[in-house]
């Protein structure tokens, strides 16, 4: 796999980045600048990590982050009189963290040495299969939940046009479309494959069905 030697690290608590993803940012501290002006100079890269829950509270130090990130590609950014800059970063790959940087004096920011991760699709016939079973149970649950809770005037319509979106399109979708939380993201980021990935949208889903009275959380959703 490929590394980076040193890529600038970005900790939020309440942001998780998806490859394909895109989210805009409003970059304030002092620090985060300095990092998003390095970045502009150069790769207009910068990774993305989740804090740790235990650590939310100690945000304005080097709080605990997880090991597994994503690289974001800053696609448009415009910097205010007052020096913040407001950026879009779309995600581009998953990565892990090896090794954080010792940082020079003038540097505010962390940065580490990571190597980038692949997701790999189904190769295999019995892959493909389980995929498709995976994909259909997503797709069921998916219809379930957007009919009960009515966010969709054209619940088919909405349905039908997940359903033409290919598996990896689809998660990061409704990755977009449901509001998650920091740590269900992470869960999504940490999966190791596609067909991961859909398996653990899956369970996510039926977790909000079930937080709806839809669906008994105990049963299982998916393909045995």
């Amino acid at each position: 796999m490929s590394q980076i030697e040193s890529l600038a690290l970005f900790p939020l608590s309440d942001v998780v980045l998806l490859p394909e993803v895109s989210v805009p940012l409003y970059i304030f501290e002092p620090r985060y600048r300095q990092m998003t002006r390095a970045a502009l100079e150069g790769s207009h890269q910068i990774g993305m990590v989740a804090v740790r829950p235990a650590s939310v509270d100690r945000m304005a130090g080097d709080p605990a982050i997880f090991d597994i990130g994503c690289l974001g590609r800053i696609a448009h950014s415009q910097e205010r009189p007052d020096g913040t800059i407001q950026i879009m970063l779309v995600g581009e790959r998953r990565f892990r963290i090896l090794e954080e940087d010792k940082r020079p004096t003038e540097q505010l920011y962390r940065s580490a040495r990571v190597e980038l991760l692949d997701d790999p699709e189904p190769t295999t016939p019995q892959e493909i299969e389980e995929m498709n079973g995976t994909r259909v149970a997503l797709l069921e649950l998916l219809d379930q939940l957007i009919r009960r809770i009515g966010s969709s005037d054209d619940p088919t319509k909405a349905i039908e046009a997940f359903a033409r979106l290919e598996s990896t399109r689809l998660v990061n979708a409704l990755t977009q479309s449901i509001s998650f939380s920091p740590i269900e993201r992470q869960q999504l980021l940490e999966a190791h494959s596609i067909a991961n990935r859909c398996e653990t949208m899956s369970e996510l889903l039926r977790f909000r069905l079930a937080a709806t009275g839809g669906l008994d959380p105990s049963s299982s959703a998916l393909p045995n």
